[in-house]
């Protein structure tokens, strides 16, 4: 960098002394020009001074000698002219400019009229050059630096020559202010004149100056006043080319955009686009070198370019992740190949060159240099071909071209096609030609082609990469012949396509031989895209392990780089167009062996992206069978491997981790008694564990929606041996719920929904009472609702979650609601339940557009139907709030706070509804018989839930008979809920202990001696069934008067008509007694002996219309057989038909069969 600045210094200080030098000369010429004396003494021929003249034309820097020798020898006064127009004129470079101004120096040193002349001769070139339509810029260039230089050394006067400047220089500013193509000749001009012409002080100088303290000379040939118009020129012109330089930037920045969509959408670019980003890159390029260099000259900053944030965002994720990395660093998730032996496997093949000598397969090489010559031709065919069609959609917009894009690649397929036919059409000519260059050897050759034969018999036990690297060598070394290169492709077409394995050998036997012989690679490939094309075409649904093995063998062929990968990826193009069936396989045998290839590659992983993207989409919307859709995703992630995220899982103590599996995996319907013992085992004194418990019941959503039941009744089986569990886990179910209306964010719904089921299995296994239900229920339709029916943040119009939480909520455990005090607390709540639900509809959220869910109307009317069938659902919000209203007064009327139908505390109707709720709170006990009667906690959860529900549905029948019967049903099973409940402290206390002892296995011997002694004394006895009804003696039957229906007595009727008798058997000794009791009517037992009564009447006389009615069916069945056997007796043929005619009355209508004689049949 220092040899660099005192170099530009030296040279700046040189370049400065020189002009100088001249100027004071050129300047002081008109004092020392010889006079007439000293022309007469030179030559004055016109041959010697026109042929000087003419090689003015040409000067040169090499010629400078010889021409001022010449000039020096020559009389040129007569031929100023001719001299002038020649340098004006002359074809110089900017090497040979110091020359011309040297000979200029010489001219206006002995000539007075030569300066003059060349100003005029000037002018005239610069005038005649704004007529020309396409300016020789190079020659300007040399011309501006030319008339510069003659300013500066004097020839021209300051004035003269510094207009002329001036005036030509802002001729090709205001000329190239938007085109900049002039750009060249300015900077030609600031970096060699405008340090004096304009006062330019270089970046380079600059810094050489502030940091060496190098002192640069100083612009003091012409004043800076003059200079300063040059300067203000310059600048203004850069700042056009910094606009330009900008714009550029952003048609180049919007190019690569467009090129970037083409390229995610198709997967390649046309050569035609491609192309024209080539030539636009290459301006733009060429545009910021030359305004750097401007910059530079006029010590000016370069604007800012911005860069496209999309576009390295994009690049950021893009091909540059699959490019391979140092050897040995090939992981699954970046490398192109597996691990470390398939890429040696793949790559690293053996040079024959440098093992075979080269005259072995020069021949083979001559006729690769034909070929590719000729592909070249074709090639340039066939891009000036697309050229021309890319050429008409340059106007269009981005959209557009990227459709046409789009269908120009179904064309260039179809090319392929015919392309792909050719190659079979000469295939087929070569494969004829074969048997006659067989024929020719097998006269001169014999034991060239026993060895060949010998050679490919040997061929498929080349099973490993030696032994088919030393065949590959052999071949080369002994038996290469155009004949043999051909029936050695012969013979790797037609391997046995269970040989599967063989493919990948065959393919670097191949990729060995194809430094040497190119022809094998070729024509293998050729027959193989026959081969493949044929199949395709055809649809058959037969040789489906021939058309894998064409597949495989391409595979193969495209990582060794043998088959194009253009070709691959059309062939897998043409796969998806048609993509079921076999297509469906091939296409995913050619994408698991060399689709991780296609797609880590960089020049083919856009393309190979896209169509694996177009490979799912088709799986998606079509209907595939199973084993294909296993087939295809199978292939997708073997090419494509999903990102597999490092989840960061909390780490947990081992105790811990094994109540959640017990939890949220173990626990299901088969497994409840064996997680329950498991449960028992814990640490119950820690509070740690037990809290840990809690918390794990409560966090009801992390167990599966179907097992809450199962989780429900393992707390029923562990409340007994720890009953604050129970109680925790309750109070934190309710408070869930409870911070869930509170909350009331949707992501919380599934976590709601979750613990409303539960709250309802609970119930059901008798951890909560009725009363919790009810209030839970009460809350989803009063809490946080307004008054008058606005609009709150906790309950929004739109918002239905709550009418989802009390179906669901009803739907677990309300078909237990069915009697008692039970069912009239779910009566009034599904009253005030509807008020709710039509409030919701009548808001004015819900319009034709946006009518309310139809699904929460199905999920309302299903539960309704579930719990009660006859129910009638309101249909309006008026009609809900009149049921309300009258609900409400019934009830206050029995609270004595209205009189004669008038309020008399109108203030207390608000709230009702969970008032109401709580009035029977004394019959607790009733409606906990009614609900599910459990064993003891057993955990056989399923059989009780069966019996629920047979109890359910029988009790829905008959609603009437239930409520006259509750308080029959409560006061009999008081004591024995008592009773129950005692024991249930009993085993809550623990129980007693049971100490193994001696005595205890003697008693057990003992007790299966006297059970077995019994069953076999038993089981000779028989058997006899148990009678239900015993048959009446005859002498009390006339005593027995038949009881009436229960539904007949009235206040009129005797007392025999609500009473049924009962005829009671005792035993005295050895004598029956029987006595008559009459029990009355609307007892449990009357009541049900009557209804057997009815049923079995009601059953005989069904019998007895069945049996009438068979025998009437089979008496009309015979009528009708007879009469059918009637109707298919042959009626008497009549011969006498066709002599003589029917006898018809003359006053009836004429007979036209008669008349034409058309013989028409009697019907």
């Amino acid at each position: 960098e220092m040899e660099e600045a005192y170099q530009l210094h030296q040279e700046a200080w040189e370049r400065h002394q020189t002009r100088l030098e001249l100027r004071s000369k050129n300047q002081i010429a008109h004092e020392n020009r010889p006079e007439e004396s000293f022309f007469t003494r030179l030559d004055s021929s016109l041959k010697k001074n026109t042929a000087f003249v003419k090689k003015l034309r040409t000067i040169t820097e090499q010629q400078r000698d010889s021409l001022s020798s010449d000039f020096n020898m020559l009389n040129l006064s007569k031929y100023i002219a001719e001299a002038v127009a020649s340098i004006v004129e002359a074809k110089l470079k900017l090497s040979d400019v110091n020359c011309a101004v040297h000979l200029c120096c010489l001219f206006h040193l002995r000539y007075a009229d030569f300066s003059p002349l060349l100003l005029q001769g000037w002018r005239k070139h610069f005038e005649a050059r704004k007529e020309e339509k396409t300016p020789n810029i190079s020659k300007l260039r040399t011309d501006m630096r030319f008339i510069a230089e003659l300013t500066i050394c004097g020839i021209f006067t300051d004035k003269e020559g510094l207009s002329l400047i001036y005036e030509q220089l802002k001729n090709i500013i205001c000329a190239d202010r938007d085109t900049h193509t002039h750009v060249s000749v300015i900077i030609s001009f600031c970096r060699h004149c405008g340090d004096d012409v304009a006062g330019l002080v270089t970046r380079k100088m600059k810094f050489a100056s502030e940091k060496h303290n190098l002192s640069f000379p100083p612009s003091e040939i012409i004043s800076s006043e003059k200079q300063q118009p040059f300067m203000n020129l310059l600048r203004e012109y850069f700042t056009s080319l910094t606009k330009h330089l900008k714009k550029d930037h952003r048609e180049l920045q919007n190019l690569e955009r467009q090129n970037r969509r083409i390229l995610h959408s198709k997967g390649e670019l046309s050569e035609d686009r491609h192309k024209q980003y080539e030539e636009f890159a290459t301006s733009y390029q060429k545009l910021l070198a030359n305004t750097q260099s401007l910059a530079d000259l006029l010590d000016e900053n370069m604007p800012e370019l911005p860069q496209d944030k999309t576009a390295q965002e994009e690049h950021g994720t893009g091909i540059d992740i699959f490019t391979p990395g140092k050897p040995g660093e090939y992981d699954l998730d970046g490398g192109i190949w597996e691990d470390e032996d398939a890429r040696n496997f793949y790559e690293n093949l053996i040079d024959l060159k440098a093992f075979v000598p080269a005259i072995l397969f020069k021949d083979n090489e001559k006729n690769s240099q034909n070929k590719d010559s000729s592909k070249e031709d074709s090639k340039d065919s066939k891009d000036g071909r697309e050229s021309k069609d890319g050429k008409d959609s340059k106007d269009l917009v981005a959209t557009e071209e990227l459709e046409l894009e789009l269908e120009n690649l179904d064309i260039n397929d179809e090319m392929l096609d015919e392309e792909g036919t050719e190659e079979t059409e000469d295939l087929s000519q070569k494969l004829l030609e074969e048997h006659e260059q067989d024929e020719e050897e097998a006269s001169t050759g014999s034991h060239l082609k026993l060895i060949v034969d010998a050679f490919l018999q040997q061929l498929p036990n080349c099973v490993n990469r030696d032994l088919i690297d030393k065949a590959a060598m052999d071949f080369c070394m002994n038996m290469n012949t155009k004949a043999n290169r051909r029936k050695l492709v012969r013979a790797l077409f037609t391997v046995p396509r269970q040989r599967l394995d063989l493919l990948p050998f065959y393919a670097r036997l191949v990729g060995t031989l194809y430094p040497c012989m190119t022809d094998v690679a070729e024509d293998l490939c050729a027959m193989l895209k026959g081969d493949f094309r044929f199949h395709v075409r055809k649809k058959d649904q037969i040789n489906i392990e021939t058309k894998n093995k064409t597949v495989r063998f391409i595979g193969e062929l495209t990582k060794f780089k043998m088959f194009l990968k253009s070709d691959s990826l059309h062939c897998l193009k043409m796969l998806l167009a048609d993509f079921s069936h076999h297509h469906i396989e091939m296409a995913c045998t050619l994408l698991e062996t060399t689709g991780r290839f296609l797609f880590r590659s960089p020049d083919s992983h856009l393309r190979t992206s896209v169509l694996l993207e177009q490979m799912m989409r088709k799986k998606q919307a079509m209907h595939l069978d199973a084993r294909y859709v296993t087939m295809v995703e199978n292939a997708y992630y073997y090419c494509n491997p999903p990102p597999v995220e490092k989840t960061v899982r909390k780490k947990r103590p081992p105790l811990q981790e094994y109540i959640r599996k017990l939890l949220y995996k173990d626990l299901s319907k088969v497994t409840t008694e064996k997680v329950l013992r498991q449960m028992r085992k814990l640490a119950w004194h820690d509070p740690e564990v037990k809290e840990y418990v809690i918390n794990c019941m409560i966090n009801i959503w992390n167990v599966k929606y179907n097992s809450i039941h199962c989780v429900a009744n393992l707390l029923a089986g562990l409340v007994p041996y720890q009953e604050d569990v129970g109680i925790h886990v309750v109070d934190g179910v309710l408070e869930d719920i409870r911070l869930g209306m509170e909350v009331n964010q949707p992501k919380f719904n599934q976590r709601r929904i979750s613990s409303v089921k539960f709250l309802g299995e609970l119930y059901n296994y008798r951890m909560v009472e009725s009363a919790v239900i009810f209030r839970i229920l009460y809350s989803f339709i009063t809490f946080g609702i307004s008054a008058d029916g606005s609009a709150t943040p906790l309950d929004p119009p739109e918002h239905l979650f709550r009418i989802r939480l009390v179906c669901t909520l009803l739907d677990t455990c309300g078909q237990y609601f069915d009697r008692g005090s039970s069912k009239r607390k779910l009566d009034c709540f599904l009253v005030y339940f509807q008020r709710y639900i039509w409030w919701k509809k009548s808001l004015d959220v819900w319009t034709k557009d946006h009518p309310f869910p139809i699904d929460v109307d199905y999920m309302i009317s299903d539960i309704l139907e579930l719990l009660r069938p006859k129910m009638k659902f309101c249909g309006s919000l008026e009609e809900a709030i009149k049921q309300v209203q009258e609900l409400e007064r019934e009830f206050l009327i029995k609270l004595g706070l209205v009189i004669d139908g008038k309020d008399s505390k109108p203030d207390k109707l608000s709230g009702l509804g969970e008032g109401e709720e709580n009035q029977d709170d004394d019959d607790d006990d009733e409606e906990e018989e009614g609900g599910a009667e459990t064993e003891e906690q057993s955990g056989n959860e399923s059989e009780m839930n069966e019996h629920e529900e047979e109890d359910a549905s029988e009790n829905e029948d008959d609603d009437e008979e239930e409520e006259e019967n509750t308080d029959y049903l409560t006061d009999s099973n008081k004591e024995n809920e008592t009773d129950e409940d005692n024991n249930e402290v009993m085993i809550k206390g623990g129980g007693l202990k049971h100490l193994p002892c001696a005595e205890d296995e003697e008693f057990i011997q003992a007790l299966d001696k006297m059970m077995l002694e019994n069953l076999q004394q038993r089981s000779g006895e028989s058997v006899k069934v148990h009678q239900l009804d015993v048959a009446i003696p005859l002498q009390l039957k006339s005593q027995l008067k038949k009881g009436p229906p229960p539904q007949g007595g009235g206040e009129g009727d005797s007392e025999n008509s609500e009473t049924m008798q009962f005829v009671m058997l005792t035993r005295r000794g050895n004598k029956q007694q029987f006595k008559i009791l009459n029990v009355p009517m609307n007892s449990q037992l009357a009541a049900n002996h009557w209804n057997q009564q009815q049923a079995e009447q009601e059953e005989r006389m069904r019998m007895k219309k069945l049996t009438l009615d068979i025998n009437e069916r089979q008496e009309q069945e015979d009528y009708q057989e007879m009469l059918q056997s009637l109707a298919q007796r042959p009626a008497p043929a009549n011969t006498n038909r066709e002599r003589r005619p029917r006898y018809q009355h003359p006053k009836g209508a004429p007979n036209a069969d008669l008349i034409f004689k058309t013989g028409g049949r009697r019907r």
